[in-house]
């Protein structure tokens, strides 16, 4: 993982460091001290703070962070995570299959209604007004 003289964290050390003067977060195994970062992270400060005491790669990627957003990790990196003391999530695996099926639903249904609305909307406008500069 990390060369030598890497300092490596347990879970525990990392998520004592929650707040927002004092906040590390856990990427892909590697810790990051983003206390300096709280203010400018553009996405506010809360959103890094709930991403605190636990393996935050999926928040991360999840948002879908630019090139530049990963090289400037950099200046914050610190050390490593001993992953040993990171609960393991595949355990959650199973249980979700048949309810994976339903979110791809429910997002398809979603995006459609996203779509649907506001030409709805359009058409309803266009209707009204036609009526009115009719009557």
């Amino acid at each position: 993982m990390g060369g030598e003289g890497t300092k490596v964290f347990t879970l525990w050390e990392v998520s004592q460091h929650n707040k927002s003067k004092d906040c590390w977060l856990i990427i892909d195994g590697k810790v990051y001290d983003v206390t300096k970062f709280m203010d400018d992270h553009p996405g506010g400060d809360e959103v890094l703070l709930t991403s605190t005491g636990k393996d935050a790669t999926d928040d991360f990627e999840d948002v879908g962070h630019s090139s530049s957003a990963r090289a400037m990790m950099d200046e914050y990196y610190i050390g490593d995570v001993d992953l040993s003391t990171i609960p393991a999530r595949t355990k959650d695996t199973p249980p979700k299959q048949p309810q994976n099926n339903q979110n791809k639903s429910s997002e398809f249904v979603v995006k459609l209604l996203q779509f649907l609305v506001p030409l709805l909307i359009l058409g309803l406008a266009i209707g009204i007004r036609s009526y009115t500069k009719s009557a």
